[in-house]
């Protein structure tokens, strides 16, 4: 087989969809499906703009909180506290057992560790001058 190896900063989505296709085949060969599925909590304002939301999904019987964000007028309110929960008991209707989420902001950490969060793993100067902290919890 003749092979060209590519680096680019602009993948074709067609590629990225072939990638992710053959990966969870294997995956799903390997260990089993991961009955993955998007998992999303919005807060909205009265004119229906978000003003706080989680983005993630549920694999493998694990919670993956991808992104959490909450705007500044709401910070100190509980609200990611708030959205978490309602994620978390998503989770659970769909059978996780567990939630995994990631942070490199110390005060989100803190955040994460009052809802039961706990440590796992960090790494270092990701990035410079911070360490990605990596948080798990038990939810059942």
């Amino acid at each position: 087989m003749n092979t060209t190896l590519e680096t680019t900063a602009n993948p074709l989505p067609e590629d990225l969809a072939f990638l992710a296709e053959r990966l969870t085949a294997f995956n799903d060969g390997d260990v089993g499906a991961s009955e993955r599925k998007a998992l999303a909590v919005f807060v909205r304002d009265g004119n229906g703009a978000v003003v706080a939301g989680i983005s993630g999904y549920t694999a493998w019987g694990w919670l993956y909180v991808q992104w959490l964000w909450v705007d500044e007028r709401l910070r100190g309110q509980q609200m990611a506290g708030r959205m978490l929960d309602a994620a978390e008991q998503e989770a659970v209707a769909r059978g996780c057992n567990n939630a995994w989420i990631d942070t490199f902001n110390p005060n989100a950490a803190k955040v994460y560790q009052r809802q039961g969060y706990q440590p796992f793993g960090t790494l270092a100067d990701f990035p410079v001058g911070r360490s990605r902290i990596f948080l798990q919890k038990k939810l059942v």
